[in-house]
C-alpha cells in the first residue's frame, strides 16, 4: 500500500454549490423531454452506437432528398424528430459522461487516499490499544466495528 500523495486539492464549498445547483436546473429543464426505461426495455431495443449514428444521419438526408423510397408506414415527421433530438441529446450525453468520469476519477483517487490515511491511523490505535494506552481504548472499539472482516465459510462439496 503506497502512501504517496497523488492528490491535493480542495474544492471551494461555493463551488460545489454552484455546480449542484447548476446540474440540478440541467435536470429540471430536461426533465419533461426525458424518458426512463426499464432494464428490460434498454436490453430489448436497438442500440444507437457511433456507426449507426451515421448511417441515421445519412438516411435521413436521403429522406428528405429522396422521399419517393419512404415507406407508406413510416412517419418521416416522427423520423425526422428523432434523429434532432440525437443530435441534440449527443453533446449533452458526452459532456456529462466526460464530467462523471473525471468526477468519479477524482472521488475514487481522493477516497483512496482517504481510505489509506484511515487504515495508517487505525492501525496506530490498534497498537496504542494493545499496549494498554488507555485513550486510544473508545477510539479503538469505534474504529474497530467498522474494521471487523466477516467470518467466511468454506464451501463443503
Amino acid at each position: 500500500m503506497s502512501t504517496q500523495n497523488q492528490i491535493s486539492i480542495e474544492i471551494p464549498q461555493t463551488v460545489i454549490d454552484e455546480v449542484v445547483t447548476k446540474l440540478q436546473d440541467c435536470k429540471h429543464q430536461l426533465a419533461p423531454y426525458l424518458q426512463g426505461l426499464t432494464a428490460k426495455e434498454r436490453e430489448e431495443m436497438f442500440k444507437l452506437g457511433d456507426k449507426t449514428v451515421a448511417i441515421v444521419e445519412k438516411t435521413r438526408e436521403y429522406v428528405i432528398s429522396n422521399p419517393q423510397f419512404v415507406p407508406a408506414y413510416m412517419d418521416q415527421d416522427e423520423f425526422k424528430k428523432d434523429v434532432t433530438v440525437v443530435s441534440q441529446l449527443k453533446t449533452i450525453v458526452n459532456l456529462a459522461t466526460q464530467l462523471a468520469t473525471d468526477s468519479d476519477d477524482t472521488l475514487m483517487l481522493a477516497g483512496s487516499e482517504a481510505l489509506q490515511g484511515a487504515l495508517l491511523y487505525y492501525g496506530q490505535v490498534r497498537e496504542a490499544h494493545h499496549k494498554g494506552i488507555p485513550t486510544a481504548k473508545p477510539i479503538y472499539e469505534d474504529l474497530s466495528e467498522r474494521f471487523k472482516r466477516g467470518t467466511y465459510k468454506k464451501k463443503t462439496q
